[in-house]
């Protein structure tokens, strides 16, 4: 049977007792995946890594080695906010590296979806290779793959395209030197987040904002530039912001903010002002496969386009995407 392919009699898990069935389940595979060897953890703070961590930690312990990579593409504070959940709350055995020059020259002048998230990757598992060459008795890479990353980076049927590849399916270098330990890869979002909460964890923490592999770089549409970069993160900061004002945030699924590399005029200080959209999207779904647009009142609208245009250097429109998936992805890139 194919191991990446979910079994046709497989029972989705929506209660507390089927999740913790599925825990055991994981937990002695895992154990006797590993044995006593170390693994090192891809551990971006959002939902799935979170919950592979506390599923990893349950079944191996301090052989878990926890790795957070800042490849600049964060949202902003997201880092600092891992940091002190996992290593000061948590205590867990917390890795930061700082690798942000180096996965934004890697990218710099690259427009293509496909190539970014292949070079994002890539680089991270010359990160995790980096870290692992400083310990003894890794061997095992654990990543936080769940079952849309795989149905959206594999061809569906013969004739047709992938939709688009993910770091932790197909942007995996052919060399990797790590065997790989991904315990809720076939499980949708809703299941995982059933999964978290029947071990332990908070439910903020459960239920917390999805986040792409790839960070911001899906979301700084193009070629990535710094200067819009930076537009991009502040931007999506008021969003999350005023969406946490409202009660939003506790309504929507996933909601962020793309910037394009586009140019369009506008008038600032009674002066010609050229600047960025910035792209409001806000859906709702329950397995990431179909998704439906979330309607945000026009007061909460236009308080977060005259905050973004007033706030953010760089921008001067605030656009907002009314696309369902299909026909639209979820991100952008």
């Amino acid at each position: 049977m194919d191991a990446n392919k979910r079994p046709e009699n497989m029972e989705r898990i929506t209660t507390p007792e089927l999740a913790k069935a599925f825990i055991d389940e994981q937990v002695a595979a895992v154990r006797a995946q590993v044995g006593d060897k170390k693994v090192l953890l891809a551990l971006s703070g959002g939902v799935d890594s979170s919950v592979v961590a506390a599923l990893l930690v349950k079944a191996i312990g301090k052989q878990l080695v926890c790795v957070h990579v800042n490849h600049g593409l964060m949202r902003k504070g997201e880092s600092e906010d891992v940091i002190r959940i996992f290593r000061d709350e948590m205590d867990a055995n917390l890795v930061y590296v700082d690798a942000t020059d180096r996965f934004l020259n890697l990218l710099e002048g690259v427009s293509d979806p496909e190539k970014k998230r292949k070079i994002i990757g890539k680089e991270f598992i010359e990160v995790f290779a980096d870290e692992a060459r400083k310990l003894d008795g890794v061997e095992f890479l654990a990543q936080g793959t769940i079952y849309p990353d795989i149905l959206e980076s594999v061809k569906q049927a013969e004739g047709k395209k992938a939709v688009k590849s993910h770091h932790n399916v197909g942007g995996l270098p052919e060399d990797l030197k790590f065997e790989l330990v991904e315990p809720v890869k076939l499980l949708f979002k809703d299941e995982v987040r059933v999964v978290g909460e029947a071990l332990g964890l908070p439910h903020a923490m459960v239920y917390r904002q999805p986040f792409p592999g790839p960070g911001l770089g899906v979301r700084c549409l193009g070629a990535i530039t710094r200067d819009r970069l930076h537009a991009l993160r502040e931007a999506d900061a008021i969003l999350r912001e005023e969406f946490d004002i409202c009660g939003l945030s506790e309504k929507v699924w996933q909601y962020f903010i793309a910037v394009p590399d586009i140019k369009s005029v506008g008038v600032k200080d009674e002066s010609r002002y050229e600047g960025w959209p910035a792209i409001i999207r806000a859906v709702n779904t329950t397995d990431a496969m179909s998704a439906t647009i979330e309607e945000i009142p026009y007061a909460v609208l236009h308080k977060i386009t005259d905050r973004i245009t007033h706030e953010v250097e760089g921008i001067n429109r605030v656009l907002l995407d009314l696309t369902p998936k299909p026909i639209g992805t979820i991100e952008w890139e």
